[in-house]
């Protein structure tokens, strides 16, 4: 299965998984914003494109799933109990989703969003905003169905995934570079955490520094009812 990171700015990341042999595709969390680009691409490229999965509501920007899935055809996947509307194939920890000669599996993740997930392939996952690379350490807690508890115990999670797997992540800063799972369990001070206090503690001092996610009142209603608002402030 091949990879690539569609966003060339901002630190959202869009990945595009596919089989080289026949060409089946997905992507994962497109941001609306570069819909058309998304689209040109795959085009251009010549690939067959099956499913877009959203790892989770967003609430920093209007996910791409919706206006992609209804364009093309494909699936829009998201984990069985999302509140957002327009999901047509939703997936579980039973869940393998055949894509050209691989399977994609899931696990729930709830902390950062109730229907957090990780989508996992034989060499990489990707992780949404329930994990970032080293020093990102992971996603907020502190936004709609965010729960500092919920995300602590879902950390273990990770322990069930090969150390090889190459972490792809929901956002990071220009220039880091995507680390396996075994470089970020020695790097990732989140991942080394063992007391819970000490996870509050990171979670507040970090939220304290993000300040007020600018675009949620515009982004997150967008994609609980899978609608464009008519006005889009940043664009």
């Amino acid at each position: 299965m091949q990879m690539l990171q569609l966003n060339d700015t901002g630190w959202a990341k869009t990945y595009l998984i596919y089989d080289q042999d026949n060409g089946k595709a997905a992507i994962i969390d497109p941001v609306y914003d570069y819909v058309e680009y998304y689209l040109t691409t795959i085009k251009q490229m010549d690939l067959d494109l099956e499913m877009c999965i959203a790892t989770h509501t967003h609430a920093d920007h209007i996910t791409g799933c919706f206006t992609i899935a209804e364009s093309v055809g494909c699936d829009y996947v998201m984990w069985h109990s999302t509140p957002s509307l327009g999901v047509t194939k939703y997936v579980d920890e039973q869940s393998q989703l055949q894509l050209g000669n691989e399977k994609i599996s899931f696990h729930h993740v709830p902390g950062h969003t109730e229907d957090s997930m990780l989508v996992v392939t034989a060499n990489h996952v990707f992780t949404g905003d329930f994990l970032f690379t080293g020093d990102g350490g992971v996603g907020r807690d502190d936004l709609p169905s965010g729960r500092m508890r919920a995300h602590f115990d879902s950390l273990k999670v990770m322990s069930r995934l090969s150390g090889d797997l190459l972490v792809c992540t929901g956002h990071e800063a220009p220039g880091v570079e995507f680390q396996t799972l075994s470089w970020n369990r020695l790097n990732n001070p989140v991942l080394k955490m063992s007391d819970y206090s000490e996870y509050v503690e990171w979670q507040n001092n970090t939220t304290a520094q993000l300040g007020y996610v600018s675009k949620i009142k515009v982004a997150l209603p967008a994609n609980l009812f899978g609608e464009i608002p008519e006005e889009i402030p940043w664009l």
